[in-house]
């Protein structure tokens, strides 16, 4: 059944960008009345937005893509499935709005890492902390950009590239600027590197060992370092 089936017919208009939410109890949402009613809830269609993208990543993470319906993200936020269609079309479109946002996270994160300081082996240490923590987070965002169950779907899989080129590149522009290596050798490196924080602190996390974060990112900073810093750096060349 296509949306607009969906819907009755008719997509339901958003009146000066807030809507009403249904008469539900969610989490997040105001408690039954004392006349057994849920209370309605206005918000700014921002807020409504960020609101739905919450209660997406809650069920795609438990779910998966396939499993997860458009029926379950709409009790989760507490709205009716028109509301939810009001802002995401279908739910390709949902899980590819929390995709950009998941691989903004991380890019950033990476970015503030290696802006943190001027000191290389620093910013290697930083780096992995910064992976480290995005995979620990609580929200198991990670899982939609590293682990997602539609990875063959073409939108998909250029987001979760999108993670390891930009990253990349952000690591090789530093290389560059201290080794002096053609941009291609660079861009190879710093893939290698964040590969290595990606798929150590997966790993980590599945095994759940005795490792804290803090030493387990620690750890694999030092080998990447050992790695990356025997390479001369462009002053000493000259």
């Amino acid at each position: 059944m296509s949306t607009f089936e969906e819907t009755g017919g008719q997509r339901p208009k958003v009146e000066r960008g807030v809507e009403r939410a249904e008469n539900r109890t969610a989490p997040g949402r105001a408690a039954p009345n004392g006349n057994g009613a849920a209370k309605s809830t206005r918000l700014p269609r921002r807020a409504r937005r960020a609101q739905l993208l919450s209660a997406a990543l809650e069920v795609f993470v438990a779910q998966g893509y396939h499993a997860a319906a458009m029926d379950d993200i709409a009790e989760r936020a507490g709205v009716s499935k028109p509301v939810l269609y009001q802002h995401f079309p279908g739910k390709l479109d949902l899980y590819l709005a929390l995709l950009d946002q998941s691989c903004d996270t991380i890019v950033s994160a990476a970015g503030k890492a290696l802006e943190s300081t001027d000191d290389n082996k620093q910013r290697v240490t930083a780096t992995m902390h910064a992976f480290y923590d995005y995979v620990a987070s609580a929200e198991g965002a990670f899982r939609l950009v590293f682990e997602s169950d539609l990875n063959n779907e073409p939108a998909v899989r250029e987001r979760v590239d999108r993670v390891t080129i930009e990253c990349a590149k952000l690591i090789a522009h530093v290389i560059a600027d201290d080794t002096g290596l053609p941009e291609e050798q660079s861009q190879l490196l710093a893939v290698s590197l964040v590969g290595m924080g990606q798929v150590s602190a997966r790993f980590w996390l599945q095994e759940h060992g005795t490792i804290d974060q803090d030493a387990a990112a620690s750890l694999i900073a030092g080998l990447a370092w050992r790695g990356i810093g025997g390479y001369p750096r462009a002053d000493e060349h000259r």
